[in-house]
């Protein structure tokens, strides 16, 4: 490589290094979160493949940092699918005493919302979600995004924003 080509993780020794370096290390940390084995390894498999997808935009220094942002956005999206299936399989074992316009409002109300969360750029979304979700202090964002404790509060700032501007009453 000359010394004035830009470095990027194209070169299949660069992304083989990569994989060897960060494969374990991010099943890991993803299996730790799902506590399935088969999400995990999906988890890992679509971060290694954005990042080959975006090769020539990631340097090797940013790599680790976006394989590990990725395979936590998978983990994120995985998660959220899986409340929505949960809830609305709830919703048709239990019998309400609300009336029909309640529970169409409030319908109406939770697409509003996944709507809005589903609009907001992917790292306000995590940031948003990991926090209110799973309870993660900023700090811990941050230190799992590879940002500082100020970005994630001008995420968090942004997306409630963001949140409060489409949706009415949140």
């Amino acid at each position: 490589m000359k010394a004035d080509e830009p470095q990027n993780v194209c070169k299949e020794s660069t992304y083989s290094t990569l994989f060897n370096a960060y494969s374990k290390t991010i099943f890991n940390y993803i299996y730790y979160k799902f506590g399935n084995e088969e999400k995990a390894n999906d988890a890992v498999q679509e971060a290694f493949v954005k990042l080959w997808e975006n090769c020539a935009k990631v340097a090797p220094e940013k790599a680790k940092s976006f394989l590990y942002t990725v395979a936590n956005n998978v983990y994120l999206n995985v998660i959220k699918a899986e409340k929505v299936r949960l809830k609305y399989a709830d919703k048709s074992l239990k019998t309400t005493h609300e009336s029909p316009e309640f529970l169409m409002e409030e319908n109406e109300f939770k697409a509003k919302l996944d709507q809005a969360l589903n609009d907001l750029p992917d790292n306000q979304r995590s940031t948003f979600l990991l926090n209110r979700i799973d309870g993660k202090k900023y700090v811990e964002i941050a230190e799992m995004e590879g940002v500082s404790v100020k970005a994630i509060e001008k995420r968090m700032h942004l997306a409630l924003k963001a949140l409060r501007e489409k949706i009415e009453g949140i």
